[in-house]
C-alpha cells in the first residue's frame, strides 16, 4: 500500500492547488467523496474513465496523474 501513497500524491496535489475539496472532486468524477478519497490514498484504484476526466480537468498526461512521470506536461 506505501507504493500507491507515493502513485496518487500528484492528484491529491493538483487538487489542492486548485483549492478544490474531496467533494467538489467527487462530483467532478459522478462519484462518492468517500470514493474519491480512496482514489488519492491508493486504497481503491482509479477507473480509466475517471483518470481521464482527472487529466483533461488539470490538462496534464495520465501518467502524470499515475506517478510514472514528475512531468505533468502531454506529450504527444
Amino acid at each position: 500500500m506505501e507504493n500507491a501513497l507515493v502513485r496518487y500524491r500528484h492528484i491529491r496535489d493538483l487538487r489542492e492547488d486548485a483549492d478544490l475539496s474531496q467533494k467538489q472532486m467527487a462530483k467532478i468524477l459522478n462519484c462518492s467523496q468517500v470514493a474519491y478519497s480512496y482514489y488519492e490514498i491508493g486504497k481503491r484504484d482509479i477507473p480509466t474513465q475517471a483518470l481521464i476526466k482527472i487529466a483533461d480537468h488539470f490538462n496534464c498526461s495520465v501518467d502524470y496523474l499515475l506517478g510514472r512521470t514528475d512531468n505533468p506536461e502531454i506529450l504527444r
